[in-house]
């Protein structure tokens, strides 16, 4: 089995190389095959409550129904964040990695956010609304370079946001010359569900259990309180209640009449009995993680740097993608009850012309580590690449950091 190392992203990297990586891994809940998962939940236009995503995929050469437990805007995001994290915990090689970072000042403690983990990354609209050196962001030289970027020449995204080229980003504010960036790097988490037949033998769709909420209070199972002693007790928490809560709490307090007393549920007291009003887990026979790293993307990219130092940018970004990669695999952490081991080592390989293949070995984070440090030193050479961490820092709106405390308080 071939190593994954520098060479191989440089000749994938150039034209005629793969057109894709592809890395496939078996998983299982930890609990075992018996155990259920719980999907992700989507939010179904005009109804309450969340509703899980089937469809119809093959497995083998099998019709089956799937059910999306990890979307592929999920699995990005967890990639990002491994990103982020090993940025922000100082890791010497991932801390040259250029990346915004906007600052706000949330009641007197400043906190800081970077394109790796924004929604639009390098066009994130708390970008564009910020400042840096008291100039508005959209006015800065640096600025309208990463926006003026394109496939003919991105070499100001990559030594800004290489992470915009990566992950994808569409400035879809801009009046004119939007910079739309596919992303190169796609995953998603999928299981597969056994469902029943009818007589034409159609699949039947897959209808969702639900299994009970309860919660049990020790000192009570049922507390009732009057109209005086919810309001003061309201009141005694009004400065830690979020304005809605406390409005809830007030409102059946008023609705208590003189002489009587009612559940004092509106305050977090008391029990509620078991009821079938949540959605239950979904039982898998198979699970599994695709990602696909494309390299006919990232050939789509120029850098101003002459072929040879092209070829060498794209195996930057694909070792970048990797290493984001290898970092969110190790980390199967997805939601409540949705706790996923691997049942097996991933399978990766590289396609080559004509329906033929190659395998390669999986890679840890410490060859991923040593994969991105290899590919740097050879763009630095090659292309004249600079990575030095921080590229851009941006001071966010303080109108928009009030705007989101409000936001959140009247959720």
């Amino acid at each position: 089995m071939r190593s994954l190392d520098l060479a191989t992203l440089l000749v994938a990297g150039s034209p005629g190389g793969s057109s894709c990586l592809t890395s496939t891994t078996a998983l299982e809940p930890a609990g075992g095959r018996h155990a259920s998962v719980a999907p992700a939940k989507f939010a179904e236009r005009n109804k309450k409550g969340g509703v899980y995503a089937y469809e119809q995929r093959f497995l083998g050469d099998e019709s089956r129904y799937a059910v999306m437990i990890d979307s592929k805007q999920s699995q990005l995001n967890r990639a990002e964040q491994a990103l982020a994290q090993a940025i922000e915990d100082g890791h010497p090689l991932l801390s040259r990695v250029p990346h915004v970072q906007v600052t706000y000042e949330r009641e007197g403690a400043l906190e800081h956010y970077f394109d790796i983990t924004l929604s639009h990354r390098v066009f994130d609209g708390h970008i564009r609304a910020g400042t840096i050196d008291g100039q508005p962001t959209t006015q800065t030289e640096a600025y309208r370079a990463v926006r003026d970027a394109t496939p003919a020449n991105a070499r100001a995204l990559l030594e800004t946001s290489p992470v915009t080229l990566v992950f994808g980003g569409w400035d879809s504010s801009r009046r004119s010359r939007q910079g739309r960036w596919r992303s190169a790097l796609v995953g998603e988490i999928v299981g597969f569900v056994s469902v029943s037949r009818d007589k034409t033998g159609a699949l039947a769709k897959p209808e969702p259990g639900m299994r009970g909420g309860a919660r049990v209070d020790p000192v009570g199972m049922q507390i009732n309180l009057n109209k005086k002693v919810m309001t003061e007790t309201a009141e005694r928490q009004r400065a830690d209640l979020s304005p809605t809560t406390y409005d809830e709490i007030v409102k059946a307090a008023n609705g208590i009449k003189s002489g009587e007393a009612k559940s004092a549920s509106a305050l977090g007291l008391g029990g509620i009995p078991p009821t079938l009003d949540q959605l239950a887990g979904v039982a898998c026979d198979t699970i599994i993680r695709t990602h696909v790293l494309s390299f006919a993307t990232l050939r789509q990219m120029r850098f101003g740097a002459g072929v040879e130092g092209d070829a060498a940018c794209r195996a930057l970004l694909a070792a970048l993608a990797l290493n984001a990669l290898a970092r969110s695999d190790a980390e199967l952490y997805l939601r409540a009850n949705c706790d996923l081991v691997e049942a097996e080592a991933p399978k990766v390989r590289l396609d080559q012309r004509g329906g033929a293949f190659v395998d390669v070995e999986p890679l840890s984070i410490d060859a991923a580590d040593l994969l991105l440090s290899e590919a740097l030193a050879h763009a630095e050479k090659v292309a004249d690449v600079t990575w030095s961490g921080l590229a851009m820092r941006v001071t966010g709106n303080p109108d928009i950091i009030s705007g989101a405390v409000e936001a959140e308080e009247n959720k």
